[in-house]
C-alpha cells in the first residue's frame, strides 16, 4: 500500500527554494571510530584482564604493552591475574561499524531541483551551520517585507 504524502502547495517557484536534507543508507556500513559510535569504552575508559599464565595471555600483554599506543595502569589481582585499566577517550579494541549519514543542501524541493545546483557538506556541523544562516536570512528578508 502506498503511503500517500500530504504537501502544502507553494507559494514561489521551485527556484525559490532550498532543500536541506539529512540521509542514510541502510544498505552501506563503515568503520568507525569511538566517538562517533558512542563506545562506552571510549566514554568511560575500560578494564581487560588477562591471565599472562596462558600463551594467549602472554601475547595479548605483550601487544598491550609495547603496541597497543593506548594508556593505561596496570595492576596484578590476588588470584594472579592481569588487570589493564585504560583512560577513557581513547580508541578501544574493538572494530566499529555505522551506517554513514549524508548531509546535503540542494536548489529547489520535492518538485524538483531547476539548476542541478547541490553541496554535500563533510561534517554535520557545517550542516547547521549553513542551515542556519539559510534561516537567518529567511528572516531578515521577512523583517524587510
Amino acid at each position: 500500500m502506498e503511503r500517500k504524502i500530504n504537501r502544502i502547495a507553494p507559494l514561489h517557484a521551485v527556484g525559490a527554494y532550498q532543500t536541506y536534507s539529512i540521509t542514510q543508507r541502510p544498505d552501506v556500513l563503515v568503520r568507525a571510530a569511538c566517538q562517533q559510535v558512542g563506545c562506552g569504552a571510549w566514554i568511560n575508559g575500560w578494564e581487560s584482564t588477562i591471565d599472562e599464565t596462558t600463551t594467549q595471555g602472554q601475547a595479548q600483554a605483550k601487544y598491550i604493552r609495547t603496541q597497543s599506543g593506548r594508556t593505561f595502569r596496570e595492576q596484578r589481582t590476588a588470584a594472579g591475574l592481569t588487570v589493564f585499566r585504560f583512560e577513557p577517550r581513547q580508541r578501544c579494541f574493538a572494530e566499529h561499524k555505522t551506517n554513514p549519514e549524508t548531509y546535503g543542501v540542494r536548489a529547489g524541493d520535492w518538485r524538483g531541483n531547476p539548476t542541478g545546483w547541490n553541496r554535500q557538506h563533510q561534517r554535520p556541523a557545517d550542516w547547521v551551520e549553513d542551515f542556519g544562516e539559510h534561516q537567518q536570512r529567511i528572516a531578515d528578508q521577512q523583517k524587510k517585507g
